[in-house]
């Protein structure tokens, strides 16, 4: 087996990499090479920064058609991770708005500047640090792990998507339902960063390098 850590000039590749090789013995490699990207076994879509450029990063290194058949064939499990969730949806807000990948039907929000709890209080845009997510459908990815348990997020931005069938957790951020785990098929994506997520995001990739969609 191989897991493919896409590399499209974008995303915290080492780290999720690192992460990988913790919990398994199986090859793990970082590539833009399209042959080895076939190749593999395992796909890692990760994406970090601006939409924009997650994109024009993507286009710049000729591997959207790439993904995009991937992701319409569906012959290999595939993980989106942060920015690499975002993609998959039909458009961003971000940056005056970006058409994505459209894999999935939906949206990509903007948190509000000012957003408030349910007590009034301000709270901080990016939405930086550990918060529960709530799983909405059972998963294999979600596979010995709590209902309700932390992981680690950073992002300005959140997925609204369209189909409730693609969403496999949420997480509340002042009174936005931000749909933090979605997928289809063999193809699973989460808003947070399993691998700064401790236990359950080591958890997390260890599903998926056994997941068998």
């Amino acid at each position: 087996m191989t897991i493919a850590v896409i590399d499209y000039g974008m995303g915290n590749l080492h780290s999720v990499a690192k992460a990988l090789e913790h919990v398994t013995h199986e090859h793990v490699i970082i590539t833009r090479d399209p042959r080895c990207i076939r190749g593999a076994t395992r796909l890692v879509l990760p994406g970090q920064g601006a939409i924009r450029d997650c994109m024009g990063e993507l286009e710049r290194t000729e591997l959207r058609g790439l993904v995009e058949e991937l992701l319409a064939s569906q012959s290999k499990p595939l993980l989106g991770i942060c920015v690499g969730q975002q993609m998959l949806l039909d458009h961003s807000e971000e940056n005056g708005g970006i058409p994505c990948l459209g894999f999935l039907p939906g949206e990509v929000m903007q948190f509000p500047v000012d957003m408030r709890d349910d007590h009034g209080q301000r709270l901080k845009v990016p939405h930086m640090g550990w918060n529960l997510v709530h799983q909405h459908h059972d998963h294999p990815l979600w596979k010995g792990i709590d209902q309700d348990e932390h992981f680690y997020f950073v992002h300005s931005f959140y997925v609204e998507a369209t189909d409730d069938a693609s969403v496999f957790g949420t997480t509340d951020y002042g009174r936005i339902s931000a749909h933090v785990a979605v997928g289809r098929d063999a193809t699973f994506a989460v808003q947070f960063h399993p691998e700064k997520s401790s236990r359950a995001g080591l958890k997390l990739l260890e599903n998926f390098i056994n997941w068998a969609p």
